[in-house]
């Protein structure tokens, strides 16, 4: 049950922008899967599933293949072994990196290619994240958020 429940969630994302677990879910149970919650996360991490975005605005998900989801682990290791804060200033971020650090950093969110941000320059311990638009900040943050935490 569980390699057909798989490799109908590949079959579902590729058909479909999924943005949600939830939504994920249901198109599992109209299939004739019927799923919990913590069935639905343990094979979204165990597929490498990650989330794309769609339009700067929405995100959809898309299985990573192994070389990709290893070098994104390996960014978010480096942008949460040299974060220290953020802030917003206007359409920049301001972040803050351990010494020594910040050119990695901006590497890091560079290549993790994080939906809003057009490019980073760093000196020693600072980065300064050029966001496309001020409106766009908060979603930038939120996301850089999401990485430090995962």
């Amino acid at each position: 049950m569980k390699t057909e429940r798989r490799a109908k969630i590949l079959e579902l994302i590729g058909k479909y922008p999924i943005e949600t677990q939830e939504e994920l879910a249901a198109r599992l149970e109209d299939a004739g899967f019927p799923v919990t919650q913590a069935t639905i996360s343990r094979d979204i991490r165990e597929l490498k599933l990650t989330k794309v975005s769609v339009d700067g605005v929405r995100q959809k998900y898309i299985q990573l293949q192994e070389k990709e989801a290893n070098l994104i682990h390996k960014y978010t290791h480096v942008l949460q072994d040299g974060f220290l804060s953020m802030e917003q200033a206007e359409n920049l971020l301001v972040i803050k990196t351990i010494s020594g650090m910040a050119m990695a950093v901006a590497a890091a969110i560079d290549n993790l290619e994080v939906p809003g941000v057009a490019g980073c320059i760093a000196g020693d311990d600072t980065v300064m994240c050029a966001v496309r638009s001020v409106g766009e900040v908060p979603g930038v943050m939120a996301e850089m958020q999401r990485y430090l935490a995962s």
